[in-house]
């Protein structure tokens, strides 16, 4: 816009309105508000900084028309500024029909623009330009976020991608390229529209090539069956450009989900390996028998045995010893993806591995059957091999349970229950006397969830008062994983070894908080079915999972 556009004659400017306008996408009404207000802007410095004037500018004709504005108040308002606000009785002495709130307006001449204000009016003009165009844009692709979009690269900054994409720009931050893709100003580009925010400098657009999800609509653009519904991508795993695991689903039993997403001779999953620099894509068929979902998210590798640990959130993987690393992957690629893909925490064992750790469990549980029971190694083991693992089974299962073993009559079985609850009782009162030690309060122990083992544990980290409780977390009590630099890292929680859930150990916590009188009773059953991840929060469903996908 030139610096003499205010100067122009009246149709000129509309016409200069309407220019700028359509080169900026954005509304027409815009421009001229924004040359009303820099009229105004002039008119104040050349008839008073104190003065109200206001601006308005024909759509139709470019008339302009200038008023000075004095707003009437009450007589017992405090005025600020008499320029701008005239007490009621004054008013009246002009018009007896006057009321508060009327204004009173004062026709001025036309400004004639000299080049300071002309410089200065170009200065607001293209601000609230540049203003609309911000909100244009963030209008325009909020709802777009999860989208593919095609723009050329502008630039790259410190690794750091931008890119044209016509009537905005977006930026690939350098954690969000594919590892030495090598790109340059002109080179027509793929991204995945990953965040729009609103910031004080104007909407940004976050686009990503390594986001899981860029490779889930790469496939939908290649795969009409994707497209259309008929086969969800249920999780993608990926290490950008190197290597990706996508779990696919088909609602209909007649298309093979593997096949689609692969193509005649490997055309379609072909495309998407091309465009992300020769990324390796394994397609895995989904299945809710998680046994069998990761034996094939751990292909090539060959899986012995799959055992799910449901309450620790962990499954084990026996492979034969000339498959681990295989089944690891070079650098724990392979079982990372797969952890990712399947969302379970998973733990590689050889089958001479497997065995030396059950031989250690049985050997470990008949010792406690001997010193705890005073019996002998046979009847410890018979006990091992029977399926019981702790002294608290033995004590309190139903008696047929005992009796049912061969050998085992019902004089001996009542033997067994009372040695086994004589050695609890004594446990108990060796851990409580621990506790108190410990100092950790008797209110404790009356927390829905807290055991005297816990208790014990809990003074031995500093956990004393009912507030102590209430002030952990889940992980706290059962640890977190967490991915450094590609690698899978354990911080272990104070009572993990117990077994309990996230859904539990935060359900302690919370009953720990109504205890001291932090929240009300009420509000945990409010969330009384609101399902949690391991990690504490809300259970997404797999046909949330397949709607989002």
């Amino acid at each position: 816009m030139s610096t003499n556009g205010i100067a122009a004659n009246k149709l000129e400017l509309l016409q200069i309105a309407k220019a700028v306008a359509d080169e900026k996408s954005i509304d027409q009404s815009i421009v001229l508000e924004a040359i009303e207000e820099a009229i105004q802007k002039a008119a104040r410095l050349r008839y008073g900084a104190e003065l109200d004037i206001r601006a308005k500018l024909d759509p139709n004709t470019g008339e302009q028309t200038l008023r000075r504005v004095i707003t009437i108040v009450e007589d017992d308002a405090e005025i600020e500024n008499e320029s701008v606000q005239t007490p009621l009785s004054t008013a009246h002495l002009d018009n007896p029909d006057a009321q508060v709130g009327d204004l009173i307006t004062t026709e001025l001449p036309p400004l004639e623009f000299g080049r300071v204000q002309a410089q200065m009016s170009k200065q607001i003009i293209m601000g609230k330009i540049r203003d609309a165009e911000r909100a244009r844009q963030y209008t325009e692709f909020k709802d777009r976020v999860g989208e593919i979009i095609n723009g050329i690269v502008k630039r790259v900054e410190y690794g750091h991608i931008i890119v044209d994409l016509g009537r905005a720009e977006g930026v690939i931050r350098r954690d969000q390229t594919l590892p030495r893709e090598n790109v340059k100003g002109g080179d027509r580009i793929r991204a995945y529209i990953m965040d729009v925010r609103e910031e004080p400098r104007g909407s940004q657009i976050f686009l990503s090539r390594a986001h899981p999800q860029f490779m889930a609509q790469l496939f939908a653009q290649e795969v009409p069956e994707v497209y259309e519904g008929v086969i969800q991508i249920v999780s993608v795993a990926r290490d950008p450009g190197s290597r990706a695991k996508i779990a696919v689903y088909s609602s209909d039993s007649s298309i093979d989900p593997v096949g689609a997403c692969v193509g005649m001779r490997g055309s379609r999953v072909q495309a998407v390996v091309n465009e992300l620099q020769g990324e390796r894509i394994d397609i895995i068929p989904y299945t809710e028998d998680m046994g069998t979902f990761i034996v094939n998210a751990l292909q090539p590798a060959e899986v012995t045995k799959v055992v799910i640990d449901e309450a620790d959130g962990r499954i084990e993987v026996v492979v034969p010893e000339e498959q681990l690393s295989l089944a690891i992957g070079r650098r724990g690629q392979n079982v990372r993806l797969a952890s990712q893909l399947s969302g379970w925490a998973l733990d590689i064992l050889t089958e001479a591995q497997e065995s030396e750790r059950r031989q250690k469990e049985f050997q470990e549980r008949s010792e406690l059957f001997i010193t705890g029971l005073d019996v002998d190694e046979m009847v410890a083991q018979l006990l091992v091999s029977e399926g019981f693992e702790t002294m608290e089974e033995v004590g309190y299962v139903a008696l047929d349970d005992l009796t049912s073993i061969d050998g085992f009559d019902e004089e001996t079985a009542e033997e067994l229950q009372t040695r086994a609850r004589e050695y609890l009782d004594k446990i108990a009162a060796e851990q409580d006397a621990a506790r108190v030690e410990a100092g950790v309060e008797d209110e404790v122990l009356e927390i829905e969830g807290v055991t005297l083992p816990m208790a014990v544990i809990f003074g031995q980290n500093d956990i004393k008062t009912v507030e102590d409780v209430a002030g952990l977390v889940p992980d706290d009590l059962n640890g977190y994983t967490e991915y450094k630099d590609g690698e899978r890292i354990h911080e272990d929680g104070m009572i993990e070894h117990m077994g309990l859930t996230n859904e539990e150990a935060t359900n302690l916590i919370m009953q720990a908080r109504v205890q001291a009188g932090w929240i009300e009773a009420s509000a945990l059953e409010e969330e009384e079915d609101v399902e949690l991840d391991e990690e504490g929060n809300p259970v997404i469903t797999a046909e949330n999972l397949f709607e989002s996908a």
